[in-house]
């Protein structure tokens, strides 16, 4: 049963994340249409994968696939995707967190600040991105059916 708590309680706080982000989007970035806002959401995104896949783990553990997982983000990411390699979504999910991690380090620039189509473009190793409010807003989405697929996962296997 402890493990099951602790399950809720992480899934709890990547929503509790995911609410700050949908703020983020829906009254800052609207207001004040800046990259540095972006910049924030992509980190609270971040934020939410690192806590559902904390579930994630302690899932497996409850399910005695694993006793331990790996601390850094990136070990704890490939860690998840073999763990659940037999489904796809995860894989996705995983893939999308990479990407995200990726954004958040990478060097970018600035466009159109203050109006409704600013843009940040991320200088990735393998080309550039842009992220305007609707591909944020896309994200977010993605995010937010991670967060609800490891909810279902948990409930549905614990039952």
């Amino acid at each position: 049963m402890q493990l099951q708590a602790k399950m809720k309680e992480y899934l709890d706080k990547s929503k509790s994340e995911l609410k700050r982000a949908d703020h983020l989007i829906f009254v800052s970035l609207k207001y004040t249409r800046t990259v540095d806002v972006i910049k924030n959401i992509v980190e609270r995104l971040i934020n939410a994968y690192d806590f559902g896949m904390e579930t994630l783990f302690l899932y497996a553990k409850s399910k005695k696939k694993i006793d331990t997982f790996p601390t850094a983000p990136l070990a704890r990411a490939e860690s998840i995707k073999d763990l659940f390699s037999d489904d796809p979504q995860i894989t996705n999910f995983i893939n999308l967190y990479r990407l995200f991690r990726k954004i958040n380090t990478a060097k970018f620039s600035r466009t159109l600040e203050y109006r409704r189509h600013v843009t940040m473009t991320a200088f990735l190793d393998d080309g550039e991105i842009e992220i305007g409010i609707d591909i944020i807003s896309e994200y977010f989405e993605k995010t937010k059916e991670f967060i609800d697929y490891c909810g279902k996962m948990i409930e549905v296997k614990n039952d």
